[in-house]
């Protein structure tokens, strides 16, 4: 290798850095084909990071099915770069299988049965999913060629400091990445890619954490699930539970089948639950007070979906023209559930005829008229649809219990049950597959957001819109479990392991008894315990994050994080503000033009690092558009002489990941 090769250090090396990795070496031919350096800093295994890595409880599973995962490009992906196809994860377990896919290390045979087992319907466990991202870790640095080292530091990056020019400028000189381990490394181009990282406490979880531990109590504060010790927790402790989503469904993952329970298969096909006599007796409630909708196991009967009709690029380049900027609700979102609305209705009125009273070209040709918040759509849909269980009202999607008044916590708990049991004839049952094609527009459009609206041309009370509400309510809707994990939420309530406590949840702190205490106002709930859980993801924090290079960044003016202005001041979003080309943005706005941030913590708008194929998938597109700009910068940068030395000895650089001890890369 040149000793005046360019350097890339990527900071995380996750699945979001693999999809780069691989984005890299399919543009490289065009935009840079001459040899290059590139470092991986991740402290677990590179490929799959710290979300996806194989140590943790082998009972945790994706929530997408084995055939909706993908970390490779396919024809459908709108970019500048070369597509490269490759096996989506259920046909790379068969690949493996049958021996036509290769550098896969010999796996535990608990994973091997994994495989055997697997189809595109099989929600694959997450140990599962880290042989496949490891894999195509590897996939991606194989395809850099033999000009390109790669080298993996199991290590944590804890600053990032410019090295000037000759001339003394801080912004051509490149960068200078400090290792927690004391190394050193000199960079033309520095990508974080941190995926989901930990924040200090707010105030709130602060507090709550600072009265469990004055009166003997348990308190978790927001985090990834899995990282937390439980141990504490005794069996048959109540325990408040904050939050319905996907962290709550690993927690009852963690406290139920992890502390020795079990279910067995019903002959009404239901479950049952076996305790161990281990698990603590759980509280849940939340905002709305049910969990995320299952994942849907129907097929579609009618039309096939098109792309969106009304939230299209043409669409919002008008409303781009005549507005300074776009408020969401009033403008964007009126758009996005219309097409919502027509992706249900079509398969409604295409697949299940019989259940309207209109055919669909004529639905459609005065659908198309009038608009989504319109008295003229709620008379045509109620003139076209006898069956008002059939209406979609998306008000109602998002808060299934608004304007209900229960009379007490058995009201409550029979309606919780009845809500999930609905929930899974909905979704599981073969006769309502327009719950698929609901599913199916909203992440379309979900999609199409970040790529049609530039998120500087919203206004901030939109922004925080999109990071909150927006990106809340697809993910209830459609990013929810497994349909297994709400039948077994039902065979744990059934068993009086898991009790419910209703929407609105308010939690508070009793001095005098010691306890948390937790009430749903409507139901009349009062529940006191001595544990609480937040079960849900920490909100991002760039100033207060558990991560030392945020931090540094944040304190050192490299970073910053996204401010919103609105009537009553400024608001932090938490998240570390980036360019429309994902470059890191000073405190008063300069661009860092080599220094690049990707992934759920930023202010882009975010996209996940695998996904469906045929979707146009959104990290895709701006893996490529990414890998594209690195490559370009690479291309422009003069070539100097020596690159500065750090002292600092650094591994041998690798083809591959590392084996671990379970005899799997």
């Amino acid at each position: 290798m040149p000793a005046n090769a360019p350097t890339v250090v990527f900071v995380g090396g996750g699945p979001r850095a693999a999809g780069i990795l691989e984005r890299l070496a399919a543009n490289r031919p065009e935009l840079f084909d001459a040899p290059v350096n590139v470092h991986v800093i991740e402290p677990h295994t590179a490929g799959s990071g710290r979300i996806w890595r194989y140590e943790q409880h082998p009972g945790l599973m994706l929530n997408s099915a084995a055939a909706d995962v993908t970390m490779f490009t396919d024809s459908s992906v709108s970019c500048g770069g070369p597509v490269a196809d490759g096996p989506a994860l259920a046909d790379w377990a068969a690949g493996v299988l049958d021996g036509s896919i290769a550098d896969v290390p010999e796996l535990p045979a608990e994973l091997r049965r994994q495989l055997k087992e697997l189809s595109g319907a099989t929600f694959p466990t997450r140990q599962l999913q880290s042989a496949y991202l490891e894999w195509f870790f590897r996939h991606a640095v194989a395809r850099l060629g033999p000009d390109a080292t790669v080298t993996v530091h199991k290590d944590t990056a804890v600053s990032i400091d410019s090295v000037p020019t000759t001339a003394g400028e801080h912004d051509g000189g490149g960068y200078l990445v400090r290792l927690a381990g004391g190394a050193a490394l000199a960079a033309d181009v520095v990508v974080t890619a941190l995926g989901h990282t930990d924040s200090l406490p707010g105030a709130e979880s602060a507090a709550w954490a600072d009265f469990a531990a004055r009166h003997g109590g348990f308190h978790a504060a927001p985090s990834y699930t899995t990282d937390v010790d439980y141990s504490p927790v005794a069996p048959g402790q109540d325990v408040i539970v904050s939050g319905m989503g996907l962290a709550f469904v690993d927690l009852l993952v963690l406290l139920m089948e992890g502390r020795g329970g079990r279910f067995e298969e019903r002959p009404d096909g239901g479950l049952a639950y076996l305790p161990s006599g281990a698990e603590p007796r759980i509280w849940a409630g939340s905002r709305r007070g049910v969990p995320y909708h299952s994942k849907i196991s129907s097929q579609l009967r009618g039309e096939p979906a098109g792309a969106p009709r009304y939230f299209t690029a043409e669409a919002v380049a008008a409303l781009l023209a005549e507005h300074g900027e776009l408020d969401f609700r009033s403008q964007l979102w009126p758009l996005i559930a219309k097409d919502t609305g027509y992706g249900y209705y079509r398969e409604l009125f295409t697949g299940y005829p019989e259940r309207t009273s209109l055919g669909w070209t004529e639905f459609a040709k005065r659908f198309d008229a009038v608009d989504w918040y319109s008295p003229e759509r709620t008379r045509l849909v109620a003139a076209a649809v006898p069956d008002e269980g059939l209406h979609l009202d998306l008000e109602q999607l998002d808060h299934p219990f608004a304007g209900r008044e229960f009379t007490g916590p058995a009201d409550i708990e029979a309606a919780v049950t009845a809500h999930i049991e609905h929930d899974l004839r909905l979704r599981t049952g073969p006769d309502h597959s327009e719950t698929l094609a609901l599913f199916t527009a909203l992440l379309k459009v979900y999609m199409e957001l970040g790529r049609l609206v530039p998120p500087e041309r919203l206004n901030s009370r939109s922004q925080r819109a999109v990071h909150g509400w927006w990106h809340g309510f697809f993910s209830f809707v459609d990013s929810g479990p497994p349909p297994r994990r709400l039948r077994e939420m039902l065979a744990l309530h059934k068993a009086g392991v898991l009790r419910f406590i209703g929407p609105g949840l308010e939690i508070s702190a009793e001095e005098e008894s010691g306890r948390f205490v937790a009430t749903s106002a409507r139901g009349g709930v009062i529940v006191r315990a001595a544990a609480l859980i937040e079960a849900r993801l920490p909100a991002p924090s760039v100033a207060r994050s558990a991560n030392p290079l945020l931090r540094q960044l944040h304190r050192s003016g490299f970073g910053a994080e996204q401010q919103l202005l609105s009537a009553d001041g400024l608001h932090s979003t938490g998240r570390l503000l980036v360019s429309d080309h994902h470059e890191l943005l000073s405190p008063v706005g300069e661009r860092r033009p080599r220094l690049f941030g990707v992934g759920p913590g930023t202010s882009g708008w975010g996209a996940g690092a695998f996904a469906r194929p045929g979707t146009n998938a959104a990290p895709f597109r701006e893996n490529d558009a990414i890998a594209r700009r690195i490559l370009t910068v690479l291309a422009g940068a003069p070539r100097r002489p020596e690159r500065p030395e750090t002292g600092a000895v650094h591994p041998a650089p690798v083809r591959s990941a590392p084996a671990t001890s379970q005899g799997k890369a």
